[in-house]
């Protein structure tokens, strides 16, 4: 069962956005609480109080007693606002519960024994469906998560909520029979072939251009040059060798 947590808050007799507003400018959050037919009462609570219940992930279902200026109040936050742009909590809203209240509250789903599934071990791939079902519960009883057992299952398989067992006085808030993973074959790449472009489509510039090595070579069907014949282009300095001295 979900432990549950203590928030200071005082009541606040302003209602509408100026009153609001005027709130969050000392670095409060405005709230109210409703239900249990009874009238809404508006609060006020400390930032950082509420923040790191928050930051858990579960706080909409965590048991709340709210400490109204020394008034205990058993509720379960049912909104959190934030503000778009800084991220900031700017609103909460509670639902306040009587005496034997059941609700219908979001529980997170766990998975266990991953390494005990013979498809994940032959390289198949978890897939998580429902991170979270809806469930009814009593306010005083909501479990803590809904744990999924992998143990021995196969590439193709896959886990309805109907084959898990839930706690006691615990049911399910939807009709549809959800499913909540899957193990799946992995997927495996496919070999991209590169073909060599055929002659003709080659372009007509990149066909005449001479290689670099090839750039000195005789045209095809030039007769070879002689052995001993001298070169077509002598150096201009061994075409004007010194005259001899004349005694």
């Amino acid at each position: 069962m979900s432990k549950i947590v203590t928030i200071k808050a005082a009541a606040r007799s302003r209602a509408g956005k100026g009153a609001a507003r005027a709130v969050r400018r000392t670095g409060d959050i405005p709230g109210v609480v409703y239900g249990d037919k009874q009238d809404p009462q508006l609060i006020t609570l400390t930032y950082r109080t509420v923040l790191p219940h928050v930051e858990t992930g579960r706080f909409l279902s965590t048991l709340v007693d709210l400490d109204v200026d020394g008034k205990t109040v058993r509720a379960i936050p049912r909104d959190v606002q934030f503000e778009p742009v800084k991220d900031r909590i700017i609103h909460v809203d509670f639902l306040r519960l009587g005496k034997d209240a059941r609700i219908a509250v979001d529980i997170p789903v766990h998975f266990k024994n991953q390494e005990a599934a013979p498809g994940l071990k032959a390289g198949g791939v978890l897939n998580v469906v429902s991170h979270t079902i809806s469930v009814y519960c009593p306010a005083d009883f909501i479990p803590d998560d809904i744990v999924v057992d992998l143990t021995g299952m196969q590439i193709g398989q896959n886990v309805h909520l109907s084959e898990i067992k839930l706690p006691d006085r615990v049911t399910s808030a939807v009709r549809d029979d959800v499913t909540l993973c899957s193990i799946s074959a992995q997927a495996k790449e496919e070999e991209v072939v590169v073909e060599a472009p055929a002659a003709a489509d080659v372009p007509a510039t990149a066909q005449k251009a001479p290689d670099a090595a090839a750039a000195g070579a005789p045209a095809a069907g030039a007769a070879p040059a002689k052995a001993g014949a001298a070169p077509a282009a002598a150096p201009a300095k061994a075409a004007a060798a010194p005259a001899e001295k004349k005694k």
